[in-house]
């Protein structure tokens, strides 16, 4: 995956941690009011490809870190329809993939291995569709998170594999995020400026 031209080895991580750091600082810098446009623009953007889509099943994260917030919009998107339903990954150990707890609004939260915020009694589901936040992102689809692998090892342990749709603000692309040998793609980009089908030929 990755290109000639790309570094090596310790290069590689050094490089994809200064990326996350990066990303991480200019998304948490975000004036609450540049945030709040931003974030309206990616709901509209995240309406239009989820009507395509259909999903019966939604998994969407708690933000961390300055992530987009989606939970108002997580229980708007409930309500429209009651055959719906709505999920939030809880990690019960490291090192092994996130499970998914059934989420509603107003639902008792508890918090997982990491303290991120979990349906205290949510039964486990399988989402159709997962909401992926992104640290820094690149057209081919590939991501980075916090280094931990979580999205990962899950996505390559669900059978069948969910449809993927990263979400991020604008400020988060990058030409490449030099992914390695088991890094798991995108299939979708959404952001303010639109939804992008993810072009794995980027990255060769």
């Amino acid at each position: 995956m990755n290109t000639p031209n790309s570094p090596a080895g310790s290069d590689i991580a050094a490089l994809r941690r200064g990326l996350r750091q990066a990303a991480i600082a200019a998304r948490e810098a975000l004036p609450a009011e540049a945030r709040a446009t931003l974030s309206a623009r990616i709901e509209g953007h995240l309406d239009a490809l989820l009507e395509t889509l259909a999903p019966r099943t939604l998994a969407f994260c708690w933000p961390w870190r300055g992530e987009v917030d989606l939970v108002a919009w997580a229980g708007r998107w409930l309500a429209a329809d009651p055959q719906r339903q709505a999920a939030l990954p809880e990690v019960t150990e490291p090192a092994q993939p996130m499970r998914f707890r059934r989420w509603q609004p107003g639902d008792l939260m508890d918090t997982d291995h990491h303290g991120i915020p979990v349906p205290a009694h949510g039964l486990r589901v399988e989402p159709d569709v997962i909401l992926i936040p992104l640290n820094a992102f690149d057209a081919a689809g590939y991501r980075l998170g916090y280094g931990g692998g979580y999205f990962d090892r899950t996505l390559a342990a669900l059978d069948p594999p969910p449809l993927c749709i990263g979400v991020a603000f604008e400020l988060a692309r990058t030409d490449s995020t030099h992914p390695q040998p088991h890094d798991q793609p995108m299939d979708w980009i959404v952001t303010e400026a639109g939804s992008f089908r993810a072009t794995p030929s980027v990255n060769g």
